[in-house]
């Protein structure tokens, strides 16, 4: 029974990711096709072509995408983009749900202020109990004013595997440790629980430079 279980255990190891992703991949590739149905049904793959091609909607989302990157990067796209935030901001449930998951992207897939700056290790949820943190800001408040700690530090401690939710903490500058360690690897460790260590991942691009 033993070499049984060995056998069922490494045969899952190379089928259940594989399905997964495949499951995963179809997913996105499903909800992208669902763009196909702004065009209109003149057309569409299926009147053209008399088919359906799984997959046209992924190249017609990027086109999308970029072409509203490219708008938005101007002035006048950036105005139109003011004007269409402030009227969403008048809407009571619809308010709650953009601005939140705006601000969550701008973490993870902005750049500057916005984005998760540095990698910290703090004492969580007790002392003696370690875990990984991002920083996101520095700025001067009310609440760092009265705690009259001199160097305070926005810290967002995610969970696992979801690293989109987690808690928000202010923590004082001598009581963190600041990790040389890049913000997308240290998401990559949080979401694999830890299977993904810095050391794996410092060997792994080791490998890629030397290759």
């Amino acid at each position: 029974m033993s070499f049984l279980k060995r056998y069922l255990i490494a045969g899952l190891l190379v089928w259940l990711p594989l399905g997964v992703t495949i499951a995963v991949v179809k997913f996105l590739v499903d909800l992208f096709d669902q763009s196909l149905l702004l065009l209109p049904m003149k057309y569409r793959p299926e009147t053209l072509l008399g088919m359906d091609i799984p997959g046209l909607g992924v190249l017609l989302s990027f086109l999308l995408i970029l072409f509203t990157g490219m708008l938005v990067a101007n002035l006048i796209g950036s105005k139109l983009v003011g004007f269409w935030e402030s009227f969403l901001a008048r809407i009571p449930l619809v308010r709650s749900i953009y601005k939140a998951v705006k601000q969550i992207a701008e973490a993870v897939f902005g750049s500057g202020e916005q984005t998760f700056q540095n990698v910290f290790l703090i004492e969580y949820p007790r002392k003696g109990l370690w875990t990984l943190a991002f920083q996101t800001g520095k700025n001067i408040s009310e609440p760092q004013r009265k705690t009259g700690m001199p160097d305070v530090v926005n810290l967002f401690v995610p969970t696992t595997p979801n690293p989109t939710s987690g808690f928000f903490i202010m923590a004082d500058r001598s009581d963190i440790i600041k990790l040389d360690l890049e913000v997308d690897d240290a998401l990559k460790m949080v979401i694999s629980g830890g299977v993904v260590s810095p050391e794996k991942l410092a060997g792994k691009k080791a490998r890629e430079q030397e290759a």
